[in-house]
């Protein structure tokens, strides 16, 4: 059941059953991922990851093992603690380095180092516990 909310974001009620049957695809899902990276099926892995996620064509090759290594870890971590948000924050921080990849310009901007002297650096406020 989907609740909205006029002030806030909108909210979904699931049976508990549910939950648990996402989180066991989940958690089966990350050890397969995890098996075939360790069986040295990593070469198949990536080779298949663009039906997955079509935007990692313009990730470097070096970056595409970085991604699902992570993707191992943080999804087998997510499982673990019955959240699945980091998998879809890992994903999107992914996406956002694929698109500055697919476009020049925009890597250059990103890229390039800043000119002249940016000014002085504010000293750190110790917080709470410091």
């Amino acid at each position: 059941m989907r609740l909205r909310r006029r002030d806030a974001g909108d909210l979904a009620l699931m049976r508990i059953e549910q939950l648990e049957r996402d989180e066991t695809v989940v958690d089966f899902a990350s050890r397969l991922l995890a098996g075939l990276l360790r069986s040295g099926n990593a070469a198949a892995v990536s080779e298949v990851l663009p039906e997955a996620l079509p935007w990692v064509a313009f990730l470097p090759a070096d970056d595409v093992g970085v991604l699902l290594a992570e993707l191992v870890s943080v999804a087998r971590g997510a499982v673990d603690l019955d959240n699945f948000a980091p998998i879809a924050i890992l994903l999107a921080q992914w996406r956002h380095t694929a698109e500055v990849h697919a476009d020049p310009a925009l890597r250059e901007l990103v890229t390039r180092e800043p000119e002249g002297d940016l000014g002085p650096v504010p000293a750190p406020v110790a917080g709470p516990g410091r």
